[in-house]
């Protein structure tokens, strides 16, 4: 195969490509092999047709296109790698010339990942916060501790915010009850705002027995629209904490004074503020480098991106919306360009450990089990696109190890 590659601009090339038959021929054994399961002829079993006969009565045309059509994406992939290219995006291909038996020729264009200039990292310095723990916040800590082992007692009073109510909801619009819309002897914390949108104003200050109906959006609503909830008081009651003292400390934890609770408190919010600290300084490079490192990106990439965000969202014509996903999307696209130029200059690989570590993680965040994850992301062909989200985090990892990272105290 002969192959030469023309840059038509920093993000697109043209790859001219010359097979000789020669290399046509397993892809033509397998065209024939292809065309003769496909065809009724009388005489010959279905994969059993010679080739002389598929080409009297089906055409060498049908297997040539057929061959064709298999070959492109190999050799445009092995010119691609010759040429040290890293397409992005469909290639557009043009086949310039067909000698039967001899040769064929063509050309494709493809926008690729354009070469851009990493710095040198180990001379990045980035400052992030000194790592402080409070006593309020050992006291925040302790106090969420305390309310895990707190008793609730029911009191003759009106709400406020830290009671615990047991209440009844129905939910209606347009004065009719909807399906799913009525809940009895719920018990809530008033203040912690984690059923509906003004429950918790329309609970200050009720008593037991006592009602009041307040308006909000509603689940399968449209924006903008609202229904009636009637909430009902069935009983307040009142959380008592036990006292913060050595007995508690032994009764909630491995500790026997509440000196020693309070310590490892301490070193838990310590460790985690350290990790902070990574996290910061993560993001504190990834915003250098998308501040300093010049990417050129595909224009005709990012155009067909926003117009298929944009009709899946019915907003073609939303010309203030289309100049917002224009901008995510190419902050989106600079930034995997980015990443995946610090793979391959870091040669990261992915190993199935790391990939199953990664999925599993993932799955725990859509509230799947590993196996219903694996199976949606197998499903729907997305397994590569987490081998690179993988390889992004890890090379990044890398690269953050030689950069200084220092606090604000120096």
């Amino acid at each position: 195969m002969k192959s030469a590659v023309e840059k038509l601009n920093e993000t697109r090339v043209k790859i001219s490509i010359e097979v000789t038959f020669d290399e046509m021929a397993p892809f033509l054994a397998d065209a024939y092999e292809a065309v003769s399961k496909r065809v009724n002829i009388p005489g010959f079993r279905k994969g059993k047709v010679p080739q002389a006969m598929i080409d009297q009565r089906v055409g060498r045309a049908v297997v040539l296109d057929e061959a064709i059509n298999h070959a492109i994406p190999t050799f445009y992939t092995q010119a691609a790698r010759e040429a040290k290219v890293s397409p992005i995006g469909r290639p557009e291909v043009d086949i310039k010339e067909l000698k039967d038996k001899v040769s064929l020729s063509l050309e494709v264009e493809v926008d690729i990942r354009p070469d851009i200039e990493l710095p040198d990292f180990s001379k990045i310095t980035l400052t992030v916060d000194d790592v402080e723990v409070t006593d309020a916040e050992i006291e925040e800590q302790l106090t969420a501790l305390r309310a895990r082992f707190g008793t609730l007692t029911t009191v003759e009073k009106a709400v406020e915010t830290g009671d615990f109510v047991t209440i009844d909801l129905v939910a209606k619009v347009e004065g009719e009850e909807i399906d799913g819309g009525t809940v009895n002897d719920v018990s809530y914390e008033v203040g912690s705002n984690r059923m509906v949108d003004g429950l918790d104003d329309a609970l200050q200050g009720l008593k037991a027995g006592e009602s009041k109906r307040f308006s909000a959006g509603l689940v399968g609503m449209a924006e903008g629209q609202t229904g009636d909830i009637d909430v009902t008081v069935k009983a307040v009651k009142h959380r008592d904490l036990p006292e913060a003292d050595d007995a508690f400390a032994k009764l909630s934890s491995e500790f026997e004074t509440l000196a020693q609770l309070k310590a490892d408190i301490s070193a838990r919010l310590e460790r985690i503020k350290q990790m902070e600290q990574g996290s910061t300084a993560r993001d504190l490079l990834v915003e250098k480098l998308m501040t300093e490192v010049k990417v050129p990106v595909p224009t005709n990439i990012i155009e067909k991106e926003v117009h298929s965000h944009l009709e899946g969202e019915g907003r073609l014509e939303d010309e203030a919306h289309r100049a917002e996903v224009i901008e995510s999307t190419t902050k989106s696209f600079t930034q995997e360009i980015i990443f995946d130029t610090i793979v391959d200059a870091e040669q990261v690989s992915v190993n199935e450990n790391e990939l199953t570590e990664y999925l599993f993680r993932a799955s725990q965040r859509y509230g799947m089990t590993p196996d219903q994850f694996i199976k949606e992301v197998t499903d729907a062909g997305q397994v590569n696109t987490m081998i690179a989200e993988v390889a992004r985090a890890k090379a990044l990892a890398g690269v953050l190890g030689r950069v200084k990272v220092v606090t604000k105290s120096g």
